[in-house]
């Protein structure tokens, strides 16, 4: 079936779903393939619990109208979403970036939303599949859409450009991640400013830290004609500061041709996150949200992921930071937590994943970093940390032994810098604390 045919299904069935376990009525199922999984085998359960059609590539598993076979189903998802998206008569905002990209994606919401009506990429679908999901997700009522864009890979983020052309876009910041599948950093820088090109090359609308030196130098390289920056320097478009670190954060704004500042009291933690809110300032004003909703949509929003959290125990104050972690924005949450004003603090580190050739080195920088940081408590959990072991600190190799020993002497009365990669399983110590 051609992706006209198939556009005009959609339209009458507009729900798609690629997991069975979500299917509502009259949902079109696509029947996608893994490493471990066949889709077209689901095909005719996805049917029977109220699917109105099924997408496959395997002919042997048609029975009836219902099923359309395709080449291809992931391509043929990525074509459908593509396809839809030429008929958005709407600003699509890409934003990408090594850290805070959820977090800025999220934010960008929350003060957009405020004057339209808004949608953004849910949770983490933020790849090849979750990119198409995202757009096929949005309905003729929607006046902005927010998309997020992930990446491990060299030309990741320019293929899903392709797929979700957007008119506007930015970059949250570029570090030392995913090296195994960048190669370098200068391949993380290249893969990131592969949105970038497409701003370039299609006029889009670039926002801009223009403070970052990375980012400043990769957009130089561009030149792209409609930049709106923002930063802490006076020369940008929108001009913030971080005023306070309580841990949550209190900032200042302003537009660079105003001499009124405004004040927001925010739910977030980090003062990394400064640079997050600028952004979402930048894209609200861009888009003609007024300045008093643009302090409603930051105030309001309250991080529920483990990015940035507060959480108060009966013990402690807990900045949950472990939903990811690598050598930049494990170096970023240490400078928050320098500043915090807090009589007694403790850190608790893991493991950073998938950093390849440079993971020796980039675990020692952090060791080292947090020698010359004021703490009642120094703790590293992770193979990789323990190969730094010291006498000024406290190492364990996995996160059951890390837990043990806090059973033992217990953190009470501080503020906790819970911070690693996802796979070090960090929410098994928020009970102990």
């Amino acid at each position: 079936m051609d992706i006209q045919s198939l556009y005009q299904i959609y339209k009458q069935y507009p729900n798609i779903t690629t997991d069975t376990r979500k299917i509502e009525k009259d949902s079109i199922f696509f029947a996608l393939k893994g490493a471990n999984f066949n889709g077209n085998t689901f095909a005719e359960k996805a049917l029977a619990i109220g699917a109105k059609y099924v997408v496959i590539d395997e002919e042997i598993y048609k029975k009836s109208e219902q099923y359309i076979l395709v080449d291809d189903v992931l391509a043929t998802l990525q074509n459908l979403a593509n396809y839809h998206r030429k008929h958005l008569n709407i600003p699509v905002i890409g934003v990408t970036g090594t850290n805070g990209k959820t977090t800025t994606k999220e934010l960008l919401y929350s003060v957009v939303s405020q004057k339209y009506k808004t949608y953004a990429t849910k949770g983490n679908l933020n790849n090849h599949i979750g990119v198409p999901l995202t757009l096929l997700a949005i309905d003729a009522s929607i006046e902005v859409a927010i998309i997020e864009m992930g990446a491990n890979h060299l030309r990741e983020i320019a293929f899903l450009c392709e797929i979700a052309e957007p008119t506007h876009g930015l970059i949250s910041n570029v570090g030392k991640a995913h090296l195994e599948g960048f190669g370098s950093f200068d391949g993380v820088k290249k893969t990131k400013g592969e949105l970038y090109d497409w701003l370039q090359d299609h006029q889009g609308i670039l926002f801009l830290q223009a403070d970052n030196p990375h980012l400043r130098e990769m957009a130089a390289a561009r030149q792209i004609a409609k930049t709106v920056t923002y930063g802490f320097s006076e020369t940008n478009d929108v001009v913030g500061k971080l005023l306070k670190a309580t841990p949550l954060l209190q900032i200042s704004w302003k537009r660079k041709e105003d001499t009124q500042s405004y004040v927001i009291d925010t739910q977030l933690t980090g003062s990394y996150n400064t640079e997050n809110f600028l952004a979402a300032i930048a894209v609200g004003l861009h888009l003609d949200v007024s300045p008093q909703e643009i302090n409603v949509g930051i105030e309001g929003y309250t991080p529920t992921n483990n990015r940035s959290q507060i959480m108060k125990t009966a013990q402690n104050i807990v900045i949950c930071d472990y939903y990811n972690a690598n050598a930049t924005s494990m170096a970023a949450a240490l400078d928050n937590i320098r500043i915090i004003e807090a009589e007694k603090k403790a850190i608790i580190l893991g493991d950073m994943f998938e950093l390849g050739a440079e993971s020796f080195e980039e675990h020692r920088k952090i060791v080292d970093n947090v020698k010359s940081l004021f703490a009642d408590r120094k703790i590293f959990v992770g193979t990789a940390f323990f190969e730094h072991r010291n006498d000024e600190a406290e190492f364990f190799e996995t996160t059951t032994e890390a837990k043990a020993a806090l059973e033992e002497k217990p953190i009470a009365g501080a503020t906790v810098l819970l911070k690693a990669s996802r796979g070090m399983a960090f929410e098994n110590l928020i009970d102990i604390l």
